[in-house]
């Protein structure tokens, strides 16, 4: 793990179902963070967005290495940087956003989550669930994540 992700910020996504695995901010990512919060520029909201490709994100990982679900009833979900909720308590500084529920009206197979930038040209971090892939029905279903930002 390098300084950057130690120092700067702890990740976690805590979903309500099911649990994950290792958090990856890829080399890309880290330029961006760095770049936002330098100023050098200027920061967007995010996106949340599911994958359905049997892949585990690396340092290397790009937009293209991620498939994006795309069974009927799903969307991005776009994170409004103003509905964060930042606080600080006892040297940890934590950033939270509301649960976000994911809604399939049909069959879907998914395999973890990624953040990209608004545009989605650019991918700020990624998790592969730990219990992969997650096997939504033909009737359809929800998963329900919670993204956390700590930095200690």
């Amino acid at each position: 793990m390098t300084k950057f992700k130690r120092l700067l910020l702890k990740i976690l996504l805590l979903p309500i179902f099911p649990a994950l695995d290792a958090l990856v901010v890829p080399d890309v990512g880290e330029v961006l963070l760095l770049s936002y919060a330098l100023n050098k520029v200027a920061a967007t909201d995010v996106k949340l967005k599911l994958f359905t490709n049997d892949y585990t994100p690396v340092e290397g990982s790009v937009v293209a290495n991620f498939t994006e679900a795309v069974a009927a009833g799903y969307t991005a979900i776009e994170l409004a940087g103003a509905s964060w909720t930042i606080e600080s308590d006892g040297g940890v500084t934590t950033a939270t956003y509301a649960q976000q529920t994911f809604t399939f009206t049909a069959a879907s197979t998914n395999y973890g989550y990624y953040i990209t930038n608004n545009d989605g040209s650019q991918v700020l971090w990624a998790e592969r669930f730990s219990d992969a892939p997650h096997n939504i029905p033909s009737g359809g279903g929800t998963e329900k994540i919670t993204v956390k930002l700590i930095g200690e």
